[in-house]
């Protein structure tokens, strides 16, 4: 499965890692993974993403070793580098990256998510993989690296975040053997369930609250909206970091089939996340916004105000569950 991954190591020295901005758990885990290869294997590499690690992954980064764009710092780095893009094979969804990746040696993509029809970057792509964690993790195991207990519990905090804590449809047994292997290496459990669920701040409770109070029902209740706009952030003093998890409670319900939660950034961008129980690929769904994920899990980025996003969005999703019913 390997064999173009190890070609790559050998045809280059110096990498660059980087992962989908904002960047999440798995992605943050895949580059450190990543970074123990390269140690083991003598090569020379930077991780670098196109915006700092957000507030709630910092803890898997103590030793500060992920960096982000600058131009002062790195600008002479890419034309002596060949580019990992770990956890999302759209060069779209890398932020400033992308315009970096034009001037490496070569880019290559390892992810596990759906592949895409457009903007598909080259190289490894198993979407039976639950994370790209897992999947790195066989690529180490494969090569002899060991895992010292820092690694292993930032890959075992993205393999826990991309399985939901290894509830999703995609867990399987390869993700209990690659957590197993983490839990092994020195990755604490408890440690990471605390960090990743209970570490938010008490304007995330509030936040929560404001989402929970714009909560509709669709489609005879099988879709579950949600949104959060710039002025609840502001108002709150929040972060849409703290809004990661606010798209999974309506799944709950047992009539829900999907779950939306819209959000307007402190820019103004619009950024939708999508859950289902699995009847619906919300991935098919976020691809035809430009967007992309998994089969329950997935999420888009719109060039349309709130309100047009939201008309449009659910005019596809009560189609799809009137097709396909």
């Amino acid at each position: 499965m390997f064999d173009e991954v190890l070609a790559l190591f050998d045809r280059h020295q110096s990498f660059i890692l980087t992962t989908h901005d904002p960047p999440d758990a798995d992605g943050l885990g895949a580059e450190l993974i990543f970074a123990s290869i390269f140690k083991k294997t003598g090569k020379t590499f930077k991780i670098i993403n196109a915006s700092p690690v957000p507030a709630l992954f910092r803890f898997m980064d103590a030793s500060g070793l992920i960096e982000y764009w600058d131009d002062k710092k790195h600008n002479e780095l890419p034309e002596q580098s060949a580019m990992i893009v770990v956890d999302t094979s759209d060069e779209y969804h890398t932020g400033g990256m992308k315009d970096i990746m034009k001037r490496t040696q070569e880019v290559f993509t390892f992810d596990h998510h759906e592949p895409k029809r457009h903007a598909m970057l080259a190289g490894l792509i198993e979407p039976g993989a639950a994370s790209t964690c897992e999947l790195a993790v066989e690529l180490a195991s494969a090569l002899g690296v060991d895992f010292d207990p820092p690694t292993a519990m930032a890959a075992y905090s993205g393999i826990v975040y991309d399985s939901g804590f290894f509830a999703y449809s995609k867990t399987s047994l390869r993700t209990f053997r690659a957590a197993i292997k983490m839990l092994e290496s020195g990755a604490d459990s408890h440690f990471v369930y605390k960090q990743l669920n209970e570490n938010l701040s008490s304007s995330a409770l509030l936040l929560q609250k404001q989402a929970f109070s714009t909560l509709e029902l669709h489609s005879g209740g099988r879709i579950v909206s949600q949104v959060l706009r710039k002025k609840d952030l502001e108002k709150l003093g929040a972060n849409l970091e703290d809004a990661e998890s606010f798209v999974n409670l309506p799944l709950r319900a047992k009539e829900v089939e999907v779950s939306v939660v819209i959000k307007e950034t402190a820019a103004g961008e619009i950024r939708v996340s999508l859950r289902s129980k699995g009847r619906v690929n919300v991935s098919k769904i976020a691809q035809g916004f430009g967007g992309g994920g998994h089969v329950a899990a997935a999420g888009f980025k719109s060039s349309l105000s709130l309100d047009e996003t939201m008309k449009k969005l659910l005019e596809h999703l009560e189609t799809y569950l009137d097709t396909n019913t």
